[in-house]
């Protein structure tokens, strides 16, 4: 298994960046490493969807975990591999009109071993501008 957990802080609403989050159209926007995105029902736990990373084939995703202006959770699972993808994304007031945003990603399954280790540092260098991107739309996006 392989972690990396990065927060930012901003000056935005858990609000604005919920709209950010839930909208899933809006995500190449912020998030320069997905091409596009379809989910295929409502924002909630249990839907399903399909992810194109740039550069990568499509691949099936289900969001596990949802609360509402809270965060979310994803998994992707790399069809033949053995390997599961998990996206954690927690948003937390931390005074006024500031939050902090957490993404946690995660990669586990049978084989994961080498393949994690390969893939995870790769995906990690992109975290910190992707969220320091959600957090300038969500400012945009409030006023």
């Amino acid at each position: 298994m392989w972690e990396f957990e990065h927060s930012e802080e901003g000056v935005a609403s858990r609000s604005a960046l919920w709209a950010l989050y839930s909208d899933v159209m809006t995500w190449p926007e912020w998030d320069k490493g997905i091409e596009w995105i379809r989910l295929d029902g409502e924002f909630r736990e249990g839907t399903s969807g399909t992810i194109k990373p740039v550069g990568q084939d499509q691949l099936p995703f289900r969001l596990t975990k949802v609360t509402v202006s809270g965060g979310f959770s994803d998994e992707t699972e790399i069809p033949g591999a053995g390997v599961t993808i998990g996206f954690k994304h927690t948003l937390e007031s931390v005074g006024e009109g500031r939050c902090r945003i957490t993404h946690r990603v995660s990669i586990f399954g049978p084989g994961s071993g080498g393949l994690a280790h390969e893939i995870g540092p790769e995906m990690a260098k992109g975290v910190p501008e992707t969220m320091q991107s959600l957090l300038r739309m969500a400012q945009e996006r409030r006023g």
